[in-house]
């Protein structure tokens, strides 16, 4: 890349899944200037990231800022608190909040940001620390047309599916749909897979069968071979789809209808939290069907 098409890149927030994807920005060519709350990963900075002791500091250096954090608090206090992105900013610089949060909340950040005569996008991605790892996320876009002219060569290093859903919050809708969907099949595939286990039969074999007809799944195939596995390393934690589901269920609260089948989700993934598996991805949903089974499918000394 050549140093007319470089441009000054912000990002805040290098978790499981920030840190591959500002690495992708990284090796497009891109200048990155980085903060996190905890240490800067040092590969990072051997690519050449310029830590920051804050988000201000992101935000004076950068004209594109993307944020990567956990939660709805998390995106509020990095924005608007003390060397928050806002008191950085300067009129013309963009926000892109590619964190999973609260779509009524995301349209409050964005006005605040827009009287500071900046553009603000939500982006949400899905696909986990595979996609984020392999520049293959989805990406869920809500802003202005411009805007997302704007920003998508960036976040096309980052990801394949980039879709412009619609006006500022509408990515987080999207996203909120996205892990309602997935949610609901993780608990199909985990009660499938406990119910053949228990009835005898070999869930491996089980799975393989069904993966070649109309069950067939990206999540029985990846997740489904989790829990065959054991191997519940997260790739994406319980405790954030949890949060996500939350978010679909006061949402739906607000809208006067109701998910019933999001709400069994939900208490399956608090179940798993329960038991101690809040950090664990959230394919271990299966080990709330099997408590309630008294079955595993798997020996657990296969795990790792």
């Amino acid at each position: 890349m050549n140093a007319l098409t470089a441009q000054k890149i912000g990002f805040i927030g290098l978790g499981v899944m920030g840190t591959p994807m500002a690495g992708h920005l990284l090796a497009a060519g891109h200048a990155l200037f980085v903060h996190t709350r905890s240490q800067v990963p040092p590969a990072l900075v051997q690519q050449g990231a310029t830590p920051c002791s804050n988000a201000r500091a992101v935000a004076e250096r950068a004209d594109v800022v993307f944020l990567m954090l956990p939660d709805t608090p998390d995106v509020e206090l990095v924005l608007f608190g003390e060397y928050g992105v806002a008191s950085g900013l300067a009129r013309g610089k963009t926000v892109v909040d590619c964190s999973s949060i609260d779509p009524i909340a995301t349209r409050t950040f964005a006005r605040r940001i827009a009287e500071l005569g900046c553009d603000y996008l939500d982006a949400p991605v899905s696909g986990g620390e595979v996609g984020a790892k392999a520049a293959s996320l989805s990406i869920m876009v809500g802003g202005t047309a411009q805007g997302f002219e704007r920003v998508q060569p960036l976040l096309a290093l980052m990801g394949k599916n980039i879709t412009h859903v619609g006006a500022v919050g509408d990515g987080q809708v999207c996203k909120v749909a996205n892990q309602i969907v997935v949610g609901l099949n993780i608990a199909a595939v985990a009660e499938a897979l406990v119910f053949a286990a228990k009835a005898g039969a070999d869930p491996a074999r089980v799975r393989q069968a069904l993966m070649g007809g109309f069950a067939s799944s990206r999540v029985l195939e990846v997740h489904g071979e989790r829990m065959i596995k054991r191997t519940f390393a997260p790739g994406f934690r319980i405790a954030l789809h949890q949060k996500d589901l939350n978010l679909a269920l006061q949402g739906a609260r607000a809208l006067g209808m109701a998910l019933p089948q999001t709400a069994i989700a939900a208490q399956l993934m608090q179940t798993c939290a329960a038991l101690g598996l809040a950090q664990a991805d959230h394919s271990a949903l299966v080990r709330a069907l099997e408590t309630m089974a008294g079955h595993a499918i798997a020996d657990e000394a296969r795990s790792g």
